[in-house]
């Protein structure tokens, strides 16, 4: 109960820290009323807006207001919607979280296997062309990998639609293209976490027993090197939800990532605030939920 209660005032810390980084960023990028209304507003109406939104005010109470609002779940009206930001962010959210579940599963299915083959190859031909792989997988930018995939399967060959959220196949390219931009990085990290628990004693032992080299590998070696690969998959958790900004904008995804980019052009400064704070309860969400996993899978970490 006392690490639960941790880990929840942990999440509370870090939703504060993101939401006032947020406030202050954005009432620092220029003056919010003006960039809200139309050039050819007049000074009688700018005064009348910035009156009712409260930007007259000082900043520090204007701060106090928004953390006692966002404390409830409200905060402020969308200026493109006229209707309560959070409001907004919450239908958005399922996209974004099918978008990024899928990609993760994606990125895993890709990673781990081919991590496994690195590790037990190494040195070898094959090995070495996933290598050349995985530099191209990271040094592609995501931009760049899901216009090219446009082109090819939705523009060239037809086969997939290139934009818009509709059935399995409208989820194949955006999945895709996260899932290569971060694989990447998981099947390093399997590949290394494999191979140093290769090196066991103990994995010897299970040769030595005649047990069958899947069960070796699946059974005793993956599942000890399992916490750098779910702690680095955790993290790109967030990472997936920060690539998922470019990615929903390319191929018109309806989620978080898409709604915040168009809420920062319009400055919609209350969806804005609502979409960060969100996307920070997620990230966090899931941060705790692999801190569990640790004490299910090493129970040295649950006993201490």
């Amino acid at each position: 109960m006392g690490a639960l209660l941790k880990q929840c005032l942990r999440i509370v810390l870090v939703l504060f820290g993101i939401s006032t980084i947020a406030f202050f960023l954005i009432h620092l990028s220029g003056d919010p009323v003006l960039l809200m209304l139309p050039p050819e507003a007049t000074q009688e109406e700018i005064d009348a807006f910035r009156h009712q939104m409260g930007f007259d005010k000082p900043l520090s109470e204007q701060y106090v207001h928004f953390l006692g609002q966002a404390v409830k779940g409200d905060f402020g009206e969308s200026l493109k919607f006229h209707q309560p930001a959070l409001d907004v962010v919450l239908e958005r959210i399922p996209a974004t979280l099918e978008l990024t579940l899928f990609a993760t599963v994606l990125s895993i299915v890709i990673a781990i296997p081919l991590g496994i083959y690195s590790a037990i190859n190494r040195n070898s031909l094959s090995e070495n062309l996933v290598t050349v792989a995985v530099f191209l997988g990271q040094s592609m930018p995501i931009f760049w990998t899901g216009i090219m995939l446009m082109l090819f399967f939705g523009v060239k060959l037809h086969w997939l639609p290139v934009s818009g959220r509709g059935g399995w196949e409208h989820l194949i390219m955006p999945a895709f293209t996260l899932a290569v931009w971060v694989a990447p990085t998981t099947l390093r990290i399997v590949r290394s976490s494999m191979l140093e628990v290769l090196q066991h004693d103990y994995i010897r032992t299970a040769r030595s027993k005649g047990l069958a080299e899947s069960i070796v590998i699946y059974k005793h070696a993956l599942k000890n090197a399992a916490i750098p690969i779910i702690t680095v998959v955790g993290f790109q958790i967030g990472k997936l939800l920060g690539g998922a900004v470019v990615t929903e904008t390319v191929f018109a995804w309806p989620g978080v990532g898409q709604l915040v980019v168009k809420a920062i052009y319009t400055a919609d400064y209350p969806l804005v605030q609502a979409c960060v704070v969100i996307l920070a309860l997620i990230v966090a969400t899931m941060n705790f939920s692999v801190d569990s996993m640790y004490r299910y899978l090493n129970p040295k970490i649950k006993s201490g």
